[in-house]
């Protein structure tokens, strides 16, 4: 009996010494903004914690989330492809297509609506959705929050950011909300530009970048902002190289997908569909809602010769009455080689976006 004892307090003494001390007290996430970015607003009821970001991430990678435990966020939005997955459109634990194409996860803090119909007016509602649709992650929150909650790790990691091991799937979603928002894109040769003609000081290094531009770059970027070029600013500028909005790009006469129409039920919205920024573009492949085009070549064609004319067609689509803005062969190549300078190396290999494990 002595020696049962003495095995029994020696195996608690054993565990206790290797048991982590949790606490919960949080440490505030300072954002790496880029100077030429405006300050992302952070909800009130979501500040930005160390802590929370962290779980974020974890989260982001599980495949607990899901219905057999396959498939995570990450599935969907890989970070060597700034985060969409180079599918026409995303196929669930199920085997079922979906009927969209994966969006990139860039910048996704500044906006404010999410889905290529704007639906979600946060990150944080937007997250809930693809754990429960039936043709994506196809789980239940409770039956996702439950395995969570099987894991210790889990459990220490919630209350040190949360305080609270009661957790449910507003905690999730808050979590990766703060891991999505620090997913920050600003370090491309088109952040140079930008910041070279709105007067900001490059640094010795970026200065090196930006003189190795190559003049077939610099006139697509000309091409891109002229009205009378390839007239892509009316939808793509400033430092998130998107506007804010929902148009009708003129892909088709008539709509099979009635975009942001669905959600409001309004005939003057059919065909309208979110604006995505062109940072990292080219890394983005497939294009458009549906992932009809496969190559950026495509995507230019459409807008040199391929635009439809329907009634709710944006009107900043200048000359749509030609089918396009009716680049030539040259100056295409001019604009794909600028839309190469959209590309941000140093966003798809940060260590800190990466998975966890």
């Amino acid at each position: 009996m002595k020696q049962i004892l003495f095995l029994f307090f020696s195996s608690v003494l054993l565990f206790s010494c290797k048991e982590e001390v949790v606490s919960y007290s949080p440490t505030p996430y300072v954002l790496n903004e880029p100077s030429h970015f405006p300050d992302m607003e952070i909800p009130a009821d979501n500040p930005m914690t160390k802590e929370g970001v962290k779980l974020g991430r974890y989260l982001f990678y599980e495949e607990k989330l899901s219905g057999d435990n396959s498939m995570s966020c990450a599935s969907c939005h890989a970070l060597n492809l700034s985060f969409s997955d180079g599918e026409v459109t995303s196929t669930g634990i199920d085997g079922i297509a979906g009927n969209r194409n994966s969006m990139a996860l860039v910048n996704l803090g500044y906006q404010h609506f999410f889905f290529w119909d704007g639906r979600s007016k946060t990150l944080e509602e937007q997250i809930l959705e693809p754990v429960s649709n039936p043709i994506e992650m196809h789980e239940s929150w409770s039956n996702a929050v439950l395995k969570l909650k099987d894991d210790v790790n889990y459990n220490a990691m919630f209350f040190e950011a949360f305080g609270t091991t009661d957790y449910d799937s507003t905690h999730v979603a808050k979590a990766m909300a703060q891991f999505i928002r620090t997913l920050i894109s600003g370090d491309s040769e088109y952040d140079l530009l930008y910041k070279v003609e709105n007067g900001i000081v490059l640094t010795d290094t970026e200065a090196a970048r930006f003189n190795a531009i190559t003049n077939q770059e610099l006139e697509g970027y000309e091409l891109f902002k002229s009205l009378n070029g390839a007239d892509c600013i009316h939808c793509h500028s400033g430092p998130m190289a998107q506007i804010e909005g929902l148009r009708n790009n003129g892909l088709d006469a008539t709509f099979t997908d009635l975009g942001r129409a669905e959600v409001t039920g309004d005939a003057s919205d059919e065909g309208k569909f979110k604006v995505p920024t062109l940072r990292n573009i080219a890394l983005t492949a497939p294009y458009m809602h549906d992932g009809r085009f496969a190559t950026l070549d495509e995507v230019i064609n459409h807008y040199s010769t391929g635009i439809q004319q329907s009634p709710t067609l944006d009107p900043m689509i200048e000359f749509a009455f030609q089918g396009g803005v009716q680049l030539d062969e040259y100056e295409k190549e001019a604009l794909k080689a600028f839309l190469h300078c959209l590309t941000d190396s140093s966003f798809i290999t940060n260590p800190a976006f990466s998975d966890p494990e």
